[in-house]
């Protein structure tokens, strides 16, 4: 069952979108060569402890971290580390804030140092495609309009879509319905309406679209050792508009 959140709730989450932007603010300026994804892991936890909060997914199903930190081919969900990150590396940090009760969930990737253009380019095709979504998430579109708008521009750039990781509801649990799909036909899927609230969050890789799962049972990698990218936001559905509420300001 999809849960419609009233106006008040929704605010009550973008106060803990605003955290985790502020959060993600501080990171970037931590993310340089010669660091640790447990440094950042570490750091991100006791910001949001110091802030009130707490990190929603450490304990999720088991997962023993606050963070997901995800280097170069490493497609999601990767496991923080003793390992310096080195220069021209990417790695995307990826939590969800629990305020209140109330959680957000975003994602960010991130160059280690001097990144070379073909980096850059697939971080930022990534982080466009991801507002390309976001344009679609109206009141009376559908779902597949938002994986349509995704899709076809990665496409277009030269780069694959991670079809097994997918957006989600969001409000008091991590995941809730409805599933947001990164690829889709236009005009399918279900109906948009005020007072949803879901993440969208595309992978992109510069290769192939294939993934396998590393043997700690956590961290996804692509199949072929291309580099993957990722960004999300959680994104209210309202009658004047998506409002993005994990913005970074």
């Amino acid at each position: 069952m999809i849960k419609i959140k009233s106006q008040k709730q929704i605010e009550k989450m973008q106060e803990a979108g605003r955290l985790l932007a502020s959060c993600h603010k501080e990171l970037n300026k931590l993310v340089t060569p010669g660091t640790t994804t447990l440094k950042l892991d570490q750091f991100v936890e006791n910001y949001l402890l110091d802030h009130g909060a707490k990190a929603a997914q450490k304990g999720y199903m088991g997962y023993p971290y606050a963070t997901c930190a995800s280097v170069n081919d490493e497609v999601c969900h990767g496991l923080p580390n003793k390992r310096g990150l080195k220069e021209g590396d990417i790695v995307t940090i990826d939590f969800v804030v629990n305020l209140n009760g109330w959680l957000a969930d975003s994602a960010w990737s991130y160059g280690v140092g001097n990144v070379s253009k073909k980096s850059q380019a697939l971080m930022e095709t990534t982080k466009n495609a991801l507002y390309k979504g976001i344009s679609q998430a109206q009141v009376g579109s559908r779902l597949g309009d938002i994986g349509y708008a995704i899709q076809s521009y990665a496409e277009d750039k030269g780069y694959s879509i991670v079809r097994e990781f997918i957006g989600h509801g969001i409000g008091r649990h991590i995941h809730e319905e409805p599933q947001v799909h990164h690829v889709g036909e236009r005009n399918t899927g279900i109906t948009l309406k005020e007072g949803m609230v879901i993440t969208i969050e595309p992978i992109l890789n510069q290769g192939r679209p294939h993934i396998s799962l590393k043997q700690d049972g956590w961290t996804a990698v692509t199949y072929d050792g291309s580099l993957s990218a990722q960004y999300e936001h959680t994104v209210a559905i309202t009658k004047d508009g998506p409002i993005i509420l994990t913005e970074q300001a």
